[in-house]
């Protein structure tokens, strides 16, 4: 790899002022400021944390499902064998399941993966609407331990904002099915987290929430002079709009209730925070870096329930800057097949360096790892040829140990008869303390993983 450290950024008339020309040359990587490019991270996990074990949740998920053929394990059990993609995670067999045949029973399948995968929900499901969603599995557990933290939860992605509705940039959906903004800026999230307001900015702030405070109280002053004029089915939706009104003006209290409770002091030295999503040099190191911080997130419990979209569905990269999306659409073919299979390897590299760093670190006389619960999957299967199936997703779970969860083993299921993937976010929101059996489809816990 070119080292970007210590070299000086070239000119274009430079490349060719040996020719005796000057030439316009297109934007090279060897002409940008060495700021501007990635490098390989140095960053590494502490020794210990200082905070007391809880139970943590971290939703990561990758688009365009995974080769199939060489994702899925041919035994099952505890002394199934790593299949040639798993085999990434070799290091942490004792330290994750391998679910297979699981899916969302009412999802369409195809790119809408993401917008279902922690909600179960069947998009069409409301008469007169293309589109309609629900509440997401870190949402429920959010409400319940949000409280203790800054942030009740952390929405990442490589787009910001929410995207499309069928192509989201966010897992995560409020009660009312409406998508959170997620963050793509390593930059912008550390300072989000960690970099203390000073005085001018902390009075802009304040004003800022006074002034949006303002403006939801107007609102809600207008909805109740407008409510009387509505049919029931307006006023069905009315009610649904001021309910989001409601999360926000919850939302802007917290941010004031914790505007004096000072930041955590962190570190910034070995993050890669220029990291871009979008730029086939940085994919490795964003990644990795967004995962970093997500540890930092943790071990200061600034939050305990994270959602991160590794890509976005219909048009992700892989994590070397390969065209997913486009493989995805393999219809069989060998070659394409193959490339694949270097994308979801080169993936499960990047988890598996995420899980190293909490199982390097003690907590409470255990890991990170055995008190953090990580999922990992994919909303859609893209089949043996191609066709974008809702069923038999790519799963893993890894960690919680501390809560009860059982690993090192491969839990198969018959992909057309099978408990629903709901199942899964039962039992991962019981364990981070919510008291429900209920959520979507369910129809109880998962055997077998706890």
């Amino acid at each position: 790899m070119m080292n970007s450290i210590a070299r000086k950024p070239l000119s274009r008339r430079a490349v060719l002022r040996g020719c005796g020309a000057a030439i316009g040359l297109p934007l090279l990587e060897a002409m940008l400021p060495q700021t501007l490019l990635a490098a390989p991270s140095t960053f590494k996990p502490l020794a210990k944390s200082n905070v007391k074990p809880t139970p943590r949740a971290i939703f990561c998920y990758v688009p365009n499902g995974v080769n199939i053929l060489e994702w899925m394990p041919s035994e099952s059990g505890a002394d199934y064998t790593l299949s040639p993609t798993l085999a990434a995670l070799s290091d942490h067999r004792a330290d994750f399941s391998v679910i297979s045949g699981l899916g969302h029973p009412n999802a369409t399948g195809g790119h809408s993966g993401a917008d279902t995968w922690l909600t179960g929900a069947d998009l069409r499901a409301v008469p007169g609407k293309d589109y309609s969603n629900t509440i997401s599995i870190d949402q429920l557990i959010a409400e319940k331990v949000g409280a203790a933290t800054r942030f009740p939860s952390l929405q990442l992605s490589d787009g910001s904002g929410t995207g499309s509705a069928l192509h989201s940039h966010t897992l995560s959906f409020d009660r009312n099915g409406t998508p959170l903004p997620a963050e793509n800026s390593p930059k912008r999230l550390f300072e989000r987290l960690f970099v203390p307001d000073d005085a001018s900015s902390r009075a802009a702030t304040l004003r800022r929430y006074a002034e949006k405070r303002s403006i939801l109280d107007d609102v809600a002053s207008e909805a109740k002079l407008l409510a009387k004029k509505l049919g029931h089915s307006d006023q069905k939706k009315l009610d649904e709009y001021l309910a989001s009104v409601r999360e926000t003006e919850l939302r802007v209290q917290r941010q004031v209730d914790w505007i004096d409770v000072p930041k955590p002091e962190v570190d910034d030295r070995g993050l890669q925070l220029n990291s871009q999503p979008g730029n086939s040099h940085d994919r490795t190191m964003w990644i990795d870096v967004m995962l970093e911080i997500s540890y930092l997130a943790f071990i200061t419990d600034t939050t305990r329930v994270i959602s991160f979209e590794w890509s976005r569905e219909a048009g992700g990269h892989g994590p070397g800057g390969e065209n997913h999306h486009e493989l995805s659409h393999h219809g069989g073919d060998a070659g394409m097949l193959k490339k694949l299979g270097v994308i979801d390897r080169g993936f499960l590299e990047r988890l598996g360096r995420f899980l190293t760093f909490l199982k390097q670190t003690e907590e409470g006389g255990r890991s990170m790892l055995d008190h953090t619960m990580v999922v990992y999957g994919s909303g859609m299967n893209s089949g043996e040829r191609g066709e974008h199936s809702p069923k038999n997703l790519p799963l893993i779970v890894a960690g919680g140990g501390a809560w009860g969860l059982k690993h090192g083993q491969h839990l198969a299921h018959d992909p057309d008869r099978h408990p629903p993937l709901s199942n899964v976010l039962v039992t991962l929101a019981q364990k981070m303390g919510v008291e429900t059996d209920q959520f979507q489809d369910a129809t109880g816990t998962l055997t077998g993983l706890a």
